[in-house]
């Protein structure tokens, strides 16, 4: 018997100053990473999907970015425009 499935992490990777698409207000907004990682026996092996978002903080709009805006949105939030890094991402499990 062989046992697998999927087991998704959720990481927040920075806090932005930005104006959101769906309310117009200038807010915070949470640049976050899913992965979904492939297991067996309980073991998480590998990824095989990663998802980048934005969420806003006012509205609760979540809009789907690339990985090159999702790593040019973490640079400007590195370099004190619009946004502060989180120290250690955050490790929450999802469930699907």
């Amino acid at each position: 018997m062989i046992i697998f499935g999927t087991k998704g992490y959720l990481y927040q990777l920075a806090i932005l100053t930005l104006v959101c698409g769906q309310c117009g207000n200038p807010s915070a907004h949470t640049l976050r990473k899913r992965v979904t990682k492939f297991t067996l026996f309980f073991v998480p092996l590998f990824p095989f999907s990663t998802k980048y978002t934005t969420q806003c903080t006012f509205c609760g709009a979540e809009q789907k970015v690339t990985k090159e805006q999702a790593a040019q949105l973490l640079a400007q939030a590195s370099s004190g425009h619009g946004g502060q890094t989180v120290g250690q991402p955050q490790q929450q499990p999802h469930q699907f």
